[in-house]
């Protein structure tokens, strides 16, 4: 019969997995130092058409606003972050051009469990809304997009130092678990943001980025 002090043992050993779990620690954890599974997942017909609608919601906006009306960034964040939900969007031809990962706001939680948003300077989560994407610099994690809300609910991102860059964090395929969380940058992987730089640097005119649920 096991000793009281391995039953101890056993018991805390229970008591902290149970506290990993809950807190979230350990699935951070996971993907920090463990990777996740290579996946696919597929777009679904109602997903599909609820991203052409709102390019056709952005064709709107940006005929209004002078924008590039060739190309939009939409990004659905009701979609699990393991799947591709940034999807660059050719507006001419109305069709999915090219999709990848993208990460959301952790509001300064070790890890944040479902969606919240905010538009608070410090706060750490994803601002829904469209954003025109400015100019690139060299930052904290290399190239990265300036980002300007124009809507309510996310017209602090440049306070917040929200902006458009890639983390290694972030792998360039879809995977079965969820991927690292940020503070409230849509971050990407280094190759696709590589893709997208010539398509923002060779725009003549600003290009829409649109985060939505």
């Amino acid at each position: 019969m096991p000793g009281p002090k391995i039953l101890l043992l056993f018991f805390l050993l229970i008591l902290s997995f149970a506290w990993l779990s809950s807190s979230g620690i350990w699935k951070r954890t996971k993907v920090s130092w463990l990777g996740s599974t290579p996946g696919k997942h597929k777009l679904t017909a109602t997903a599909m058409e609820k991203l052409r609608l709102k390019a056709e919601d952005a064709s709107s906006f940006i005929k209004q606003k002078n924008y590039n009306d060739d190309i939009c960034f939409l990004i659905d964040m009701s979609l699990s972050s393991g799947q591709n939900r940034f999807f660059v969007y050719d507006l001419k031809k109305d069709t999915l051009q090219n999709s990848a990962l993208v990460t959301h706001g952790r509001c300064n939680e070790e890890w944040l469990i479902g969606r919240r948003y905010g538009n608070t300077v410090g706060g750490g989560c994803t601002s829904l809304g469209k954003y025109r994407i400015g100019y690139s610099y060299n930052g904290k994690f290399g190239l990265a997009f300036k980002l300007y809300g124009l809507d309510k609910t996310n017209d602090n991102a440049f306070a917040r130092f929200v902006v458009l860059h890639a983390h290694d964090c972030v792998p360039e395929t879809e995977v079965t678990d969820d991927i690292c969380q940020s503070d409230g940058c849509p971050t990407v992987a280094p190759g696709f943001l590589q893709q997208l730089k010539p398509v923002i640097d060779h725009s003549k005119k600003p290009v829409l980025l649109w985060i939505f649920e």
